[in-house]
């Protein structure tokens, strides 16, 4: 057979394979050959340049999502969620739930002390967990929801106690208001012993689990839409240029906390602490969030970013925005 015969023989036989998608026990029937000629046919023809085979992998844009962004804040470890493309934005957050389920199961260890910080994000990842048993884990609610409206729905509550389930652990509940009406009874309510403990535990914990909560994202926040802030103190929040808040303390859209009214009434953690500890993580699913989580990177408030392609994307098209 000589050269020119071969490779004509060699495209007829690639595109019977890849185009008409026949098997090489068929292509040989058809052109009456022997199956180990189709195949060295077929191995001639990827060999010689005639087939060239790419592989598309939907994981490959998210890890280069990661990489650009882990450039912009290298003290961050990014984790990008691929979604189906086209999907809807509802459909983001349960993938981003699922991947940040994954992680905890390889972080986890018995007999450590988790903070979580409520919220439509952390108790998406709640329904996402597989069943485990570890020793001697805590799980500690980070900021206060004792409201009425908590009262009634019991999402707070549901929330804690379904991670301790989940674990075989231990669920520590902050039955105190998400914003007290003075920052007196706060300073006095926090010199109660009862309270003190969960603040221990609090300071203690090994991890932190939070989202970012955003008055814009396309699912208003818990904090937003479940009654905690009346108008004054929606006003006063945009009047100050705050664009988020982590675990109901607020922050500005250059990452600082400082020195915002409200965070005295708060009930959740200094965000110094969030941005001190060594094991932070943060989930953030939605476009609506990208104006918060940009701020939240920018001030420092977390060491592991768990977060979908679209809003990854969206993320860095901001971060590298020229300024105007």
């Amino acid at each position: 057979m000589t050269a020119a015969t071969q490779t004509a023989l060699a495209v007829q036989v690639a595109r019977l394979y890849y185009h008409q998608g026949l098997t090489t026990g068929e292509i040989a029937a058809e052109l009456g050959l022997s199956r180990p000629k189709v195949s060295r046919l077929l191995g001639y023809a990827r060999e010689s340049g005639l087939v060239e085979i790419r592989i598309h992998d939907p994981a490959a844009h998210p890890r280069s999502l990661a990489g650009q962004l882990q450039d912009h804040f290298p003290g961050v470890q990014v984790q990008v969620t691929p979604v189906p493309p086209g999907s809807a934005e509802d459909d983001w957050l349960p993938r981003v739930a699922q991947a940040t389920a994954a992680l905890l199961d390889s972080l986890l260890r018995g007999g450590m002390t988790v903070g979580l910080a409520w919220g439509n994000t952390v108790d998406a990842v709640s329904h996402a967990l597989t069943p485990r048993r570890l020793g001697g884990l805590d799980f500690v609610q980070l900021n206060g929801s004792a409201n009425i409206q908590e009262l009634v729905s019991g999402f707070v509550t549901d929330t804690v106690t379904r991670f301790a389930r989940n674990y075989g652990g231990r669920a520590h509940l902050f039955p105190v208001p998400t914003f007290f009406d003075d920052p007196h009874t706060k300073e006095m309510m926090w010199r109660e012993r009862s309270v003190r403990q969960v603040l221990d535990l609090q300071a203690r914990a090994d991890l932190l689990l939070y989202s970012v909560g955003s008055p814009v994202a396309e699912r208003p926040s818990h904090v937003y839409a479940a009654g905690s802030l009346d108008g004054a103190d929606q006003a006063e929040l945009s009047r100050l240029g705050v664009v988020g808040d982590i675990a109901t303390v607020f922050f500005r859209a250059d990452g600082s906390w400082e020195d915002l009214p409200i965070n005295a009434r708060a009930s959740g953690p200094d965000l110094a602490l969030i941005a001190a500890h060594p094991q932070s993580v943060c989930v953030v699913s939605g476009l609506g969030k990208v104006p918060a989580l940009h701020a939240a990177l920018r001030g420092g408030l977390m060491k592991r970013l768990i977060v979908d392609e679209p809003t990854a994307l969206a993320l860095l098209e901001q971060v590298t925005e020229p300024e105007v």
